[in-house]
């Protein structure tokens, strides 16, 4: 039974230190007898108990950080989701996402476990989390983490943190790289280019439209060769119009993306490109 007298300056503190609930304050001070690092503990591992217990909720809303190195040789994005758009637009929470992002940048992190081990004054971004969660009440976690590393490195984020982009360039190209990722973000290529689109995506647009064709009427009786060749060809839209460099440009209808890079500069090249989004 506790004996230790809780005030209303102990619930504050445990309040301001964790971000959790009034009353989950309390119970936590009285339950660990007033310990102050044990009620932190406590709320810890009650928000590891919720996590568990929502572990089949869909969090599908959230905040998608990108941001790069002072220097533009690293960027990374990542999402922080929860339940509610409640939640994902509240400021407190988009400050939160943003200083995960700038931890990340700072401890040089390469995947999602390096994040949530990595430390904000003192705490572990995954007890961060928890205490979030606990203070909340939604299922919180870093569901998708990615990185780039390039002579030179964009970031941009679309629709109030909803999509982030990294494009990897040869060589620093400020205003085209931001061009670029607000094409990725607008279009969602598949793959830089039909040969780096994987064969398995290939395989499977292939059989869609080798079925289209022979359930075409018209079709009918055909030989194989031509409905291969036609095939071909439907195949070659799909890349036109799902690959960066052959998509139109969406600021300038009258070039592809691959002409807009040579009408920029003939040498520059995207070497790599990221897309983080909600859902």
């Amino acid at each position: 039974m506790s004996t230790a007298t809780i005030t209303a300056a102990d619930i504050n503190k445990l309040r301001q230190a964790t971000g959790a609930g009034m009353m989950d304050c309390r119970k936590a001070l009285t339950e660990t007898n007033g310990d102050f690092e044990a009620a932190i503990d406590w709320l810890r591992k009650k928000g590891a108990k919720v996590a568990a217990l929502r572990g089949d909720r869909e969090a599908k809303e959230g905040v998608v950080i990108a941001q790069t190195t002072a220097d533009n040789k690293t960027g990374i994005a990542f999402c922080v989701s929860c339940e509610t758009d409640f939640v994902s637009k509240n400021a407190d929470f988009i400050a939160f996402a943003q200083s995960i992002g700038n931890a990340a940048i700072q401890n040089n992190v390469a995947n999602i476990e390096e994040l949530n081990s990595t430390a904000i004054n003192g705490a572990k971004i995954a007890d961060l989390i928890n205490d979030k969660l606990a203070s909340i009440g939604e299922k919180i976690g870093i569901t998708k983490f990615e990185r780039i590393d390039a002579e030179y490195v964009a970031s941009y984020i679309h629709g109030a943190n909803r999509i982030g982009v990294l494009v990897g360039l040869n060589k620093e190209a400020a205003e085209a790289g931001k061009d670029i990722a607000m094409q990725i973000a607008a279009m969602n290529p598949v793959a830089l280019d039909a040969d780096s689109v994987p064969a398995a995506t290939i395989e499977r647009e292939r059989a869609i439209v080798t079925e289209q064709i022979q359930a075409d009427p018209k079709m009918a009786g055909k030989p194989a060769e031509m409905i291969a060749k036609i095939a071909d060809g439907k195949l070659n839209a799909f890349f036109k119009e799902q690959t960066l460099l052959a998509q139109v440009f969406v600021k300038d209808g009258s070039k592809s993306v691959g002409d807009y890079l040579k009408s920029v500069d003939p040498s520059l090249q995207v070497k790599a490109f990221k897309r983080v989004a909600l859902g």
